[in-house]
């Protein structure tokens, strides 16, 4: 039986491989990023190859407003949304609070943290009214653990941990089911739009060792939703083998 599964941050990395792998899966997919040429060459490959149903929805999740228009304006073959995956995040820079620009705050605070409440409020109704519903939150292993010139970042993804736990017990005695994914190191662009487009310095986080994919993460997130009804897998921590702790990683690759 497919699905109809709501991705944010779909154009590219973790969203974009999480699309793949419920288009493989037969689901009906509402796809949403900020970019909206990357998040329609996502949307064309996956019809092609698999003819996946895509609503394609050009969104920046910091905007409740936004948000709101956004699935009130959803084609009525869409709206009954099974899986929401809080997938859209970022991370700026690598320094020390006090040297943190007040725009990266905002930017990491609004996007990590009040994105995924805005989106998760405006699909809650509808999960709640047919009784059915899995919101999948994409954290990080900086929600258990802080270093050194991540402390915003750090806090933003502790925030996700504690929405995770808190909207579950929101929801008890329902049978809608709360989850949060957190990877470790994983190759995306996330360190490029850390460093703002540095490629050097990104490339550098990944080199001499082996991280994470895209896909390693989007095949936790597809086992989680498609456990029995009755199964809730509350946390997935997920990191790569050469990697220990938020800060322990073997580079003799």
């Amino acid at each position: 039986m497919s699905r109809t599964v709501f991705i944010t941050g779909a154009s590219s990395g973790i969203g974009a491989a999480c699309a793949r792998a419920f288009a493989a899966h037969g689901d009906w997919l509402v796809l949403c990023a900020r970019r909206r040429d990357r998040l329609d060459q996502v949307a064309k490959a996956l019809h092609k190859e698999y003819r996946a149903a895509i609503h394609a929805v050009e969104l920046d999740v910091r905007d409740a407003d936004a948000v709101a228009r956004a699935v009130a304006a959803m084609p009525r073959e869409f709206t009954d949304v099974d899986v929401l995956v809080n997938n859209a995040g970022l991370s700026r820079a690598l320094v020390p609070l006090h040297d943190n620009e007040v725009r990266h705050i905002d930017e990491m605070v609004d996007t990590n943290v009040k994105g995924l409440l805005y989106v998760t409020r405006a699909l809650l109704p509808g999960m709640l009214e047919r009784g059915r519903g899995h919101v999948v939150n994409i954290g990080s292993t900086a929600g258990h653990a802080v270093y050194p010139g991540g402390t915003v970042y750090a806090a933003t993804k502790h925030a996700v941990d504690a929405i995770t736990r808190g909207l579950k017990m929101d929801l008890h005695g329902t049978q809608l089911r709360v989850s949060t994914i957190d990877p470790g190191l994983v190759e995306t662009e996330f360190s490029l739009v850390r460093f703002e487009g540095d490629a050097a310095r990104a490339d550098a986080v990944y080199g001499k060792t082996t991280p994470l994919t895209p896909d390693d993460v989007a095949d936790a997130v597809l086992w989680v939703v498609t456990r029995p009804a009755h199964v809730n897998v509350s946390e997935i921590i997920l990191m790569p083998t050469d990697q220990s702790s938020v800060t322990m990683v073997r580079r003799d690759r």
